[in-house]
């Protein structure tokens, strides 16, 4: 079982690479987002950044670094396939990753501008924010001393592979496709 994590900036573009992955290579796919906002719903609080950064730093001083994504990883070694992990946080979850196996952690970075109109265009629920709420959440989310909050920093310094996505979607398949040669 090969086990992809990924990381990266907001709005970088880490779901369009899972999209790839899933629907081009047969990967099963585990949200990180998608857990806490499981989480999230269960407590009945809103389904916001602010929400999913509170619940998942709780998680974590409570369980543990990599909690979230060694859940994850628990349910992709029932089935044994192939999976991507998204979206790696914490170092503990690198380190936690890379100790099971065959793990492979790719970040995926643009500009700034170009990320955020990425996510005012994709208009999820946690994307309603101005610009300045983002690289407000951005900064606050890219580096602490914390081992159980977000750093995304150090995150991006540990991947195997980065991945610029300035350009178009064919553009960052196609740097997918000369990582996979690489590792498969």
């Amino acid at each position: 079982m090969l086990i992809i994590g990924i990381t990266g900036t907001l709005g970088a573009g880490k779901g369009t690479v899972v999209e790839y992955l899933v629907e081009k290579k047969g990967f099963d796919h585990y949200s990180v987002r998608a857990f806490l906002l499981k989480e999230i719903n269960r407590r009945g609080m809103p389904g916001n950044r602010d929400s999913m950064v509170a619940v998942a730093n709780e998680l974590r001083s409570r369980h543990g670094a990599s909690f979230v994504t060694d859940q994850l990883y628990n349910e992709a070694a029932l089935i044994g396939r192939n999976c991507i992990i998204e979206s790696i946080r914490t170092p503990g979850e690198i380190v936690s990753l890379r100790e099971k196996g065959s793990f492979f952690l790719f970040a995926v970075d643009a500009d700034a501008a170009i990320r955020y109109r990425r996510i005012a265009e994709r208009q999820s629920e946690t994307d309603h924010i101005s610009y300045e709420t983002f690289i407000d959440d951005e900064a606050r989310e890219m580096n602490t001393s914390d081992p159980n909050k977000q750093n995304l920093k150090a995150c991006i310094r540990e991947a195997d592979f980065i991945m610029n996505n300035n350009g178009t979607k064919e553009d960052l398949f196609g740097e997918v496709e000369k990582i996979l040669k690489q590792i498969i």
